[in-house]
């Protein structure tokens, strides 16, 4: 989703407070001091921070002036104005006066209930752990630094935090008028796309760059290289920073740091590249919407089925919400967040900072899947070893603790530790 409503999109990296993961400094240190050049070689020879990979699971956050209409998608916009959808022609025309405009929804974005301090208690009780900043909230709409607020929030919890951002704005008329020009000018990059990235690095020093927007210019066009050589030489955050591989229309599971692929990218086997699934509570937007239904919303079930099998197949797990213009997060979003940190905090210990295991699944009746950490059994959130023997058809058999359901930790998404294997 580009950033083209000039609007607000987050991506929050919590990094978990469980005693499973020690952040010490914010930052990792790659060592030496090595320099890159701006070319694809160079860069993607980086290390990627230690930290991206023991962090596993990251709350994604898309809030902006589409949160206003708060109707169809974050792609509000484009559907009413770039591709003319006929729904929501009809939806403006239904609610709207002739001559209303998109920017006129800027005004009623008041983010009026917005609490940093609230949205950050409950990200870490999520157990999960970076935020985009495009239309200028501290002028127009809430009147206050909103990436700021929620920053200063998340860090005081010793949380990572990160910041979307678009490359491409849709209806700019620099990147109109270089489209125009089959991208042989940079009237729009010099203008607005390079100098709002330095500006979001030195402003708000983000532990995470999630790169959007690539797809319909070559890298010849967006000096994408050159803006990394500077991350990773000599900016403000050059040890800690991580990025992903959206930075060219060529790019995408190619270059960057880790891969988003495309968006709920799910491989069916593991990757020889450190990657990432994003996905989203509402499975049919990715920003609040008043007409979504239960039938559309991602169950507990299978966001934590999801969040298991991508950390198995060593990927990091991104679970989007989408606050109201208000600046609430609803309750079937919350309860969602709360349920994935309930189970993280029985489980954690089979999640943060793993590694795959030589064996990844197995699906036969049931789905089982499998991490390792660096030949007693037992599981998670009971305090007792677990019977086991070896079986020449099967490998081994374990056997479960005679427990009344009610009485487990967790109902579903139960964890064993096999230590010594």
């Amino acid at each position: 989703m580009p950033a083209t409503e000039r609007a607000l999109r987050e991506l929050v990296t919590v990094m978990p407070l469980l005693g499973l993961l020690v952040l010490g400094a914010v930052g990792s240190a790659l060592g030496g001091v090595r320099r890159y050049t701006p070319d694809w070689p160079s860069l993607d020879s980086r290390p990627l921070p230690e930290w991206f990979d023991q962090a596993k699971f990251g709350i994604f956050i898309h809030w902006g002036v589409f949160s206003v209409p708060a109707w169809g998608s974050e792609w509000f916009w484009w559907n009413w104005k770039g591709i003319l959808q006929p729904q929501y022609q009809k939806f403006m025309d239904d609610n709207y006066a002739p001559k209303f405009t998109y920017a006129d929804f800027g005004p009623q974005f008041t983010a009026r209930f917005f609490e940093p301090e609230a949205w950050a208690d409950l990200f870490q009780k999520a157990g999960a752990n970076p935020v985009s900043w495009n239309w200028n909230s501290v002028d127009l709409g809430p009147h206050r630094d909103l990436v700021g607020e929620l920053g200063t929030a998340i860090r005081k919890r010793n949380m990572r935090y990160g910041l979307y951002h678009s490359l491409l704005e849709w209806f700019h008329p620099l990147y109109l008028l270089d489209k125009k020009n089959g991208f042989k000018t940079q009237y729009f990059v010099n203008a607005k796309t390079m100098p709002e990235l330095y500006d979001l690095v030195y402003r708000y020093r983000p532990d995470l760059i999630w790169s959007d927007g690539q797809w319909e210019a070559p890298e010849s066009y967006w000096n994408s290289t050159a803006f990394l050589a500077w991350l990773y030489n000599d900016s403000p955050v050059k040890n800690g920073v991580v990025v992903n591989d959206r930075w060219c229309k060529s790019c995408i599971c190619r270059h960057g740091g880790y891969y988003n692929c495309e968006d709920k990218f799910k491989p069916q086997t593991l990757p020889n590249h450190k990657w990432e699934m994003c996905t989203s509570i509402d499975k049919l937007s990715w920003g609040y919407r008043r007409n979504m239904k239960m039938s559309g919303i991602s169950s507990e079930a299978e966001i934590i089925s999801e969040l298991i099998e991508t950390v198995s197949l060593g990927g990091n797990y991104l679970l989007n919400i989408g606050p109201t213009k208000d600046g609430l997060i609803v309750p079937i979003f919350q309860e969602r967040l709360l349920a994935v940190g309930k189970w993280l905090h029985i489980n954690g210990e089979a999640i943060y900072s793993s590694k795959p295991w030589r064996v990844q699944s197995e699906k036969n009746m049931t789905s089982i899947w499998y991490t390792s950490k660096g030949s007693d059994i037992r599981l998670l959130g009971v305090e007792k070893d677990l019977k086991w023997t070896k079986d020449p058809n099967v490998g081994f058999l374990i056997y479960l603790p005679q427990l009344p359901f009610s009485v487990l930790p967790i109902q579903f998404g139960w964890a064993l530790k096999l230590k010594g294997v």
